[in-house]
């Protein structure tokens, strides 16, 4: 018997031990921050992509430049009338379901 084997191990059981299991407070945090985090991405990216400035997306939408700072690095929740006025003025279309 190969003592070296490794365990696989699984990651919803690796995130059950260190962000609590699935519909925990401390869980549902971490899934709220994982996506702040995300959609941060996805605006920097598009914003980056269209060659724009912080402060030029700032004043294309009338929020301050350093609310979208915080959205882009995912620490802030972001609301539904801020992802749409940015949206629009990244070209970006979604759809809520």
């Amino acid at each position: 018997m190969n003592t070296n084997k490794r365990q696989l191990i699984s990651i919803n059981k690796e995130f059950d031990k260190k962000y609590g299991v699935k519909g925990s407070n401390t869980r549902s945090e971490f899934n709220a921050k994982a996506m702040a985090w995300y959609y941060g991405e996805i605006l920097r990216e598009k914003r980056i992509e269209m060659k724009i400035t912080q402060q030029e997306l700032s004043e294309r939408t009338g929020l301050k430049r350093s609310y979208i700072s915080r959205i882009e690095r995912g620490v802030t929740d972001m609301q539904l009338s801020s992802l749409i006025r940015i949206s629009r003025a990244l070209n970006l279309k979604f759809v809520l379901v």
